[in-house]
């Protein structure tokens, strides 16, 4: 099963739902499972759970928009990182393009 991780702005979050719904095929039958940072439970430590996902995952989905772009978490962090993990071969970043 390959574990994907959302990562998208929060004022994209309808996108990242109907997305989600999307691929809801594909976590029934056992081919992927899916997470991002709204199940994140209260009292965690956001930044170390977020990085923990994000370095087990072996799919990142960029939900590219303005609002993505803007956001230096996003940008900076996650983006960042997800693209080291794609160059040395451990992870897949699939760029979607939310606006144009």
């Amino acid at each position: 099963m390959a574990k994907l991780f959302f990562s998208y702005s929060h004022k994209d979050e309808e996108m990242r739902n109907a997305l989600e719904t999307h691929l809801a095929l594909l976590r029934r039958q056992g081919s992927i499972s899916s997470w991002h940072d709204r199940r994140i439970t209260a009292g965690s430590d956001f930044g170390q759970v977020i990085s923990n996902e994000l370095e087990n995952s072996q799919i990142t989905l960029l939900l590219v928009s303005a609002h993505f772009l803007a956001s230096d978490y996003c940008y900076e962090k996650e983006m960042a990182r997800a693209i080291e993990k794609h160059e040395n071969g451990s992870s897949i970043v699939i760029p979607v393009i939310l606006h144009p």
